[in-house]
């Protein structure tokens, strides 16, 4: 019996073992949809609100899972708003395939209703493999290149499908002469480095005295050997954001996130060692890196487009984190654990101990650090956590410790706002058993976050562990970008772009059947977080925080306080807060036990 293109479609996806396609329906795939129903909704039909919010899941599913995300849209404008979620997959190398939909080939080059060069549009964002069906016997050829591709360079592909297409009757390649036929599967590969090049390696970390490691995502396949490294070498180990489940911060020598939104320790580390040793990460902010004339150093990094961009690293290794320094670590000799890695240590804890600080400083009405470092006591060893872009972020990276098997992430490279919630989702796809947590601002929350509660409604009793919770950081302000004003060009807050309505979100939540409260004074913060990791249901919690306190890092140089100064001089609409909570949240750093400046006298802190 013939079958239709979209069946064979949605078959080529099962032999994927592709379980979910995150979507939004319209015309251009109707005839996917068509199929989907004879299918029995297999690989099952997620419905999102916003075609980048399927995207955005498609994103989530991957990260959390390890597997390649699947999202479908309609031709046209389905297909233009998948783009930003698309963007975040390949900017931060996570596998995540897209089909779309096009007019019917006969309307092709006649400006059509809803025809846009397709073509054109995905071909920067997937640039690794986007290709048009105009035929059946392209298939399974095309679906085939477009998943091993996403697998295999971790990044964006896409299939084209035109709607008159879709309802052909399939018909396989055949043994002729142009034609693709094609094989399932993915084959699992891990490349090691040359000996020489590991003895070089080896001989640059023999060599160095105060050993600094910066792992990134890629390093979390490795945490077993990075630990043993670490031991070896007496180093300390910083992460950066998209890395921060990679390791977990209860290990002392562990000085936590690096960059804008980093630690003390961290950059203070950068900024002493000799040696850097950089495993699966991309890290962009080399002000944050060693002086470049200052630390020998060596880069693990299994893409070779990937090596060599962010320092003048002395040997590159090419290779899978784990088995190249598996095959690494025996050229290397012990150190001892001498001054260097117990500054490390005493450094991280007393790190803690201003963030436990800062989080008591009072505020009006919460302070958003304390609302963080309350939730951190009550993580599930096993929670999935997102951070959405903005201040939220800050909070996440320095206020929760990971452990056990926590995973975390946020949009690392695009930096977008609004998949902090969508990424929960697909999370929740993806392990339907385990907690899952979003740190959202109420920018984000509004732009994206509070039409995808409908999806969590429509979906959460699937799931074998209720648990989502949704925490919104409800402040009435864009508030990094206000306080990226106020630092970086000492202007002050301009309250027409930056004062957000007040929405009652808990109230929302529960007016579709979700859990909700909203939380006005700081003694209902541990209650309120208790209440919703508890609860039978998804769960939304409304914490109306104070915008004054700053989310500029400890280390945070002379030239962004005068600018901030500036900001206040200037009229700066909250002045008196920010002042009072800067102040407040400075003084953590200059309580007893904190040692100003090292080595041979105080130097200035470098940028944040």
């Amino acid at each position: 019996m013939s079958i239709k293109v979209s069946d064979f479609i949605l078959q080529r996806l099962r032999e994927w073992d592709v379980e979910h396609v995150f979507a939004y329906p319209g015309d251009g795939i109707n005839g996917l949809l068509a199929a989907w129903g004879r299918a029995e909704n297999k690989p099952r039909f997620v419905q999102s609100r916003h075609e980048e919010m399927s995207a955005f899941e498609a994103v989530g599913y991957a990260k959390f899972s390890g597997r390649t995300g699947v999202c479908a849209a309609t031709s046209g404008p389905g297909a233009i708003h998948l783009l930003n979620g698309l963007y975040d997959a390949k900017l931060d190398h996570v596998p995540v395939v897209a089909i779309v939909g096009q007019t019917d080939r006969s309307a092709m080059g006649g400006s059509y209703q809803q025809e846009v060069d397709l073509m054109s549009l995905y071909k920067d964002v997937a640039s690794a493999f986007c290709a048009t069906v105009t035929v059946p016997e392209q298939l399974p050829n095309v679906i085939d290149r477009a998943m091993r591709t996403a697998q295999a360079e971790r990044t964006v592909t896409a299939v084209i499908i035109p709607a008159d297409v879709q309802q052909l009757d399939y018909s396989p390649p055949t043994h002729a002469f142009k034609m693709v036929p094609s094989s399932l599967g993915s084959p699992s590969y891990a490349p090691v480095p040359p000996s020489a090049e590991l003895a070089r390696a080896a001989e640059v970390l023999n060599a160095g005295k105060k050993v600094a490691v910066l792992i990134g995502q890629g390093a979390r396949g490795a945490r077993t050997e990075v630990e043993e490294l670490a031991d070896v070498l007496g180093a300390g180990v910083a992460k950066a954001l998209l890395g921060k489940d990679a390791l977990p911060d209860d290990l002392p020598y562990v000085t936590g996130s690096i960059g804008l939104l980093g630690t003390r320790p961290s950059y203070e580390m950068m900024h002493d060692c000799d040696t850097l040793l950089v495993v699966g990460s991309s890290f962009p902010y080399t002000q944050f890196l060693p002086e470049l004339d200052q630390a020998r150093a060596v880069q693990i990094d299994i893409d070779p487009f990937m090596v060599g961009l962010r320092y003048p690293f002395e040997v590159n290794l090419v290779g899978d984190a784990k088995q190249t320094l598996q095959a690494l670590l025996p050229l290397l000799e012990p150190k001892k654990h001498g001054s260097w890695r117990k500054k490390i240590e005493k450094d991280t804890a007393r790190w803690w101990q201003v963030m436990e600080g800062r989080a008591a400083v009072g505020a009006d009405p919460i302070n958003p650090e304390y609302v963080v470092h309350a939730l951190d006591a009550q993580l599930p060893e096993d929670v999935m956590l997102a951070a959405d872009s903005g201040s939220a972020a800050n909070w996440y990276a320095r206020h929760l410790r990971m452990r056990g098997t926590m995973r975390g992430s946020l949009s690392g490279t695009l930096a977008t706002m609004g998949p902090g919630v969508p990424y929960v989702i697909g999370a929740k796809f993806a392990r339907p058993d385990r907690p899952a947590v979003a740190i959202v601002g109420d920018g984000a929350m509004q732009m994206n976050g509070m039409a995808e509660l409908i999806t969590v409604a429509k979906y959460w009793t699937d799931w074998q562990d209720p648990r989502l919770v949704v925490a919104v950081l409800n402040n009435q302000d864009l508030n990094q970008v206000t306080w990226e004003m106020r630092a970086m060009s000492g202007a002050p807050q301009f309250l027409p772009s930056q004062a957000l309505p007040d929405v009652p979100y808990a109230d929302f939540a529960r007016s579709i059947g979700l859990g909700g409260v909203r939380v006005e004074e700081p003694g209902g913060v541990e209650g309120a977080w208790r209440q919703a990791l508890a609860a039978d249901r998804p769960f939304v919690i409304d914490f109306r925080t104070d915008p004054a306190v700053p989310p500029i890092p400890p280390h945070a140089g002379l030239d962004q306080i005068e600018a901030t100064a500036s900001a206040v001089l200037q009229g700066d609409s909250d002045r008196a807060g920010m002042v009072r909570q800067g102040l407040k949240a400075k003084l953590q750093e200059l309580l007893p036990g904190h040692r100003h400046g090292h080595g041979d006298g105080d130097r200035a802190d470098g940028p944040a």
